[in-house]
């Protein structure tokens, strides 16, 4: 059985084809919170593609939660999203 970080990496890669992807588990932080205690985890991610190239950062989300789809229904109750096009990502210092 996968887990539900392989599932994401999955959807997101086959949608976005990032040049660098991580996703990171919280749900342990979240513990016996509401969306916690119903199945539903917590998680965070930096993306960079070229994908996001020319949209706004709400355009971005839209193309996250949209790869995302059916899992933000129940496995997934909170992401947090960094993403950024591959020139944007190196500004900020990263290889």
């Amino acid at each position: 059985m996968t887990s539900r970080v392989e599932r994401i990496r999955t959807r997101l890669e086959e949608a976005l084809s990032p040049v660098h992807l991580e996703i990171t588990d919280d749900s342990m932080a979240h513990a016996g919170h509401a969306g916690a205690m119903e199945g539903g985890g917590h998680f965070s991610a930096i993306i960079v593609s070229d994908v996001f190239e020319g949209k706004s950062p709400v355009q971005r989300h839209q193309l996250v939660y949209r790869a995302l789809g059916d899992m933000m229904q129940k496995e997934i109750h909170a992401f947090s999203i960094k993403a950024f096009t591959p020139l944007e990502f190196q500004r900020k210092g990263n290889p």
